[in-house]
């Protein structure tokens, strides 16, 4: 080893690097220039992969995210002089991207007029579900569907792991439906205890058991006329899975302690973060209302799938969290914007949120939240 440190040793001869947040556009031209191509999500992204690989060409969207496109290109020219940088140009109307440069690389043929080579025209964003932020591939796959679902009154089960935001596209389809003047009303099937979750779901008559002082209506008659969210639906015991499907299939309620039934006309949208097809081989969930809730089966991805959408959402919950603290917006530092990207984020988006909350805490007066303030502290080394 000589005296100015170690030798770095690169892992990949690449010819170009495609440099945007955008993943469809950069697997276009990807697939367009070969093998020997690569791709970065962002500017930290962008430099990692400098520093691995020898590049000729970095073909660079200017709406990179994490970092400012002109200082990107000024920190690249200063570390890699003899890399040729190519912008990208986007015309907003059509989102055709084409090369604003006549220095094309080498291997990349000349467009003219609409381009329909290895930069080509890219559709429209879906437009996001209300309060939700994402434009990842699988996230806007959420958003069709759930765009495509939202004006009828089918029954919807969303399924994903805790923290992916199954609530907020629950409530998202209630506002894009004609229901959306009606109620939402959410009901955690396993935050009620098994012996009072009937009384809550159906309501009761006065003396229908000990405490009932008085007749009260129950969540899914508040739902008359909105949307009844049943979420974690996979605790719900078997007892009460019977009594529910009769609502599902007939759109009755009886209330405990009296004969009389009352017809209610609610949406329901079921949410679980369980396995349902397995509870039902299991003999845990009934099969039959399994059918009757998935109508329209959706689908969330862990974080971790949605890359993309790491920095655009911490950015969003730091200017929250800022902007109700009364204080200047703050700025992630470059080696904050690595551990966001390379983290997991097993408990997914909520786990993003506490995380910029924390870190937020630990800044103390900073401008800068810091990769370490990010890190709990058994990943800090």
């Amino acid at each position: 080893m000589s005296a100015a440190g170690p030798m770095l040793v690169k892992k990949h001869k690449g010819t170009v690097l495609v440099v945007s947040p955008d993943a469809e556009l950069r697997e276009q031209i990807r697939k367009g220039l070969g093998p020997d191509s690569l791709t970065a999500t962002g500017g930290a992204d962008a430099l990692l992969k400098l520093s691995e690989s020898d590049f000729h060409t970095l073909l660079l969207d200017p709406n990179v995210e994490d970092l400012e496109a002109q200082a990107l290109v000024a920190t690249i020219h200063a570390r890699y002089p003899g890399l040729n940088v190519v912008m990208l140009d986007q015309e907003k109307k059509t989102r055709h991207f084409l090369f604003n440069s006549c220095d094309r690389p080498a291997g990349l043929e000349a467009e003219t007029g609409h381009p329909s080579g290895p930069i080509a025209a890219v559709a429209a964003k879906i437009e996001s579900l209300p309060g939700m932020i994402g434009a990842s591939p699988k996230i806007e796959q959420v958003y069709h569907l759930a765009r495509l679902v939202a004006p009828r009154d089918t029954a919807v089960l969303i399924m994903g792991a805790t923290g992916t935001g199954k609530e907020l596209v629950a409530r998202g389809i209630h506002q894009l439906s004609a229901r959306s003047q009606g109620p939402l009303v959410v009901v955690n099937c396993a935050a009620i205890p098994e012996s009072l979750l009937e009384a809550e779901l159906f309501g009761f008559t006065r003396g229908a058991f000990t405490g009932a002082f008085q007749s009260r209506l129950g969540r899914i008659h508040a739902a008359h006329g909105g949307t009844l969210l049943l979420d974690e639906i996979g605790e719900m015991p078997l007892s009460m899975q019977a009594k529910l499907l009769r609502f599902v299939q007939d759109g009755e309620v009886q209330r405990l302690g009296s004969a009389d039934t009352f017809q209610v006309d609610t949406r329901l949208i079921a949410s679980t973060n369980a396995d349902l097809r397995l509870r039902v081989r299991e003999k845990q969930f009934r099969e039959d209302l399994y059918y009757r809730l998935a109508v329209f089966p959706l689908q969330l991805p862990p974080l971790r799938d949605r890359v993309e959408d790491i920095l655009p959402l911490a950015r969003r919950f730091l200017e929250t969290v800022c902007h109700h603290a009364g204080v200047r917006q703050k700025i992630f530092s470059p080696e904050a914007v690595l551990f966001l990207q390379k983290h997991l984020w097993p408990g997914n988006v909520r786990e993003l949120q506490h995380s910029i909350e924390r870190a937020f805490v630990l800044s103390e007066t900073r401008e800068q939240i810091r990769a370490e303030d990010l890190a709990m502290p058994s990943e800090i080394a």
